[in-house]
């Protein structure tokens, strides 16, 4: 989804609530769509618990297990969330979301290592920080 619109990113999040996105589908632009859409509409707290709850039930709908190398990381998500808030908070106020995500994608929050900023690879693989919150170990989140 390189140019999204309000009626694409609607159809996204209601395919996301429903586990109607196929896993070919569920690319890291989808789940950086996703995770702004939700932050957008509710908010970072309530965000991150739907995401949570929707990330499970399509994994469950792919088939993937949530295991202790595989399935949903609960640091990952809820750093993304915190990362996807400030994001939103530095755009224009009354900026469109789709704006919002285009410039998401074309961010450099949108490379898939962003994370590796703020972890190491053995703090952000662990099994701690699959299952639960772990701080960033090499640069503090904004």
């Amino acid at each position: 989804m390189s140019e999204p619109n309000l009626a694409d990113l609607d159809a996204l999040a209601a395919r996301f609530a429903e586990a109607a996105i196929p896993a070919t589908e569920w690319t890291h632009h989808a789940h950086l769509t996703v995770g702004c859409w939700h932050v957008a509409r509710f908010g970072p707290a309530a965000a991150l618990e739907r995401l949570r709850a929707g990330i499970r039930r399509l994994n469950a709908a792919h088939g993937t297990i949530d295991s202790d190398t595989r399935g949903y990381h609960e640091t990952i998500t809820r750093a993304f969330v915190h990362l996807l808030d400030a994001f939103l908070r530095g755009r224009p106020e009354g900026e469109a979301l789709a704006v919002s995500v285009a410039a998401l994608l074309a961010s450099p929050l949108a490379a898939r290592e962003v994370m590796l900023r703020h972890y190491s690879k053995a703090t952000l693989f662990s099994v701690a920080a699959r299952r639960g919150w772990v701080e960033p170990d090499l640069e503090p989140l904004p």
